[in-house]
């Protein structure tokens, strides 16, 4: 038997029963409870692989598998509930345009850059770019799916202006570099792999970099850098 028909025949005695000593009964006839009188002498004999009708599991192995495969599932079930966009009921084009990211994005699969011009709710225009996965983690995106909030552009984000108070700021993120003195405009370079991210409407925006305009209700203007990142793991 190799290794991994060995952990499928481990996987599934785990999963048939519930405890080990529930395994242990399953290999104990009633011919043994006969001669050896005692329940409990009999799992150990099991246990110890002199009685039994199948395959002998050590505890600490069944154990284990118990645990590892019990963590797995929760694991799964947390990634479903981390999914803020799971179960919205999304209308406008901008958040169906982020949920089909999220996944991607919460996973490392894909790094989005979202660019937002809008006016605040001082009446302000303001415009930035927001890195998406970062926000993700720092932040419960379910007000925004929901509706209860719309995503903004902060000056803690990729960059931020302020076109009525002229303020700029740039702030380079856990996935990207802002490269900010490029004379032909904002980069940007993601830290995985180095490649450059380049914004300017006007040119290709870059390696395995997409440019995609979302047209949308909630926004002025709102355009997603999709950049799939090549780097082996």
């Amino acid at each position: 038997m190799d290794q991994d028909e060995g952990r499928t025949s481990v996987d599934n005695i785990v999963t048939q029963f519930n405890t080990y000593e529930d395994f242990l009964d399953s290999q104990i006839t009633t011919v043994d409870l006969y001669y050896l009188g005692d329940e409990s002498l009999a799992r150990q004999l099991v246990e110890l692989g002199y009685r039994g009708t199948g395959e002998i599991l050590k505890r600490e192995d069944f154990e284990a598998r118990k645990a590892a495969i019990e963590i797995t599932r929760l694991a799964k079930r947390t990634q479903k509930k981390t999914l803020a966009s799971a179960g919205k009921d999304l209308q406008d084009n901008f958040l169906k345009a982020l949920a089909m990211r999220e996944e991607d994005n919460r996973s490392g699969k894909v790094s989005s850059v979202i660019f937002i011009r809008d006016k605040n709710s001082y009446g302000q225009e303001v415009s930035g770019y927001i890195d998406y996965a970062d926000r993700l983690k720092t932040e419960d995106f379910e007000v925004y799916f929901s509706g209860k909030k719309r995503l903004l552009p902060r000056p803690t984000d990729l960059s931020f202006y302020n076109w009525d108070s002229q303020v700029a700021v740039c702030n380079s993120s856990p996935n990207y570099q802002v490269i900010a003195d490029n004379p032909d405009g904002l980069l940007f370079k993601y830290k995985k792999d180095r490649k450059i991210l380049n914004v300017d409407p006007k040119v290709h925006p870059g390696d395995n970099s997409t440019r995609t305009s979302i047209q949308t209700d909630l926004y002025i203007q709102a355009v997603i850098f999709d950049h799939i990142s090549r780097r082996k793991t």
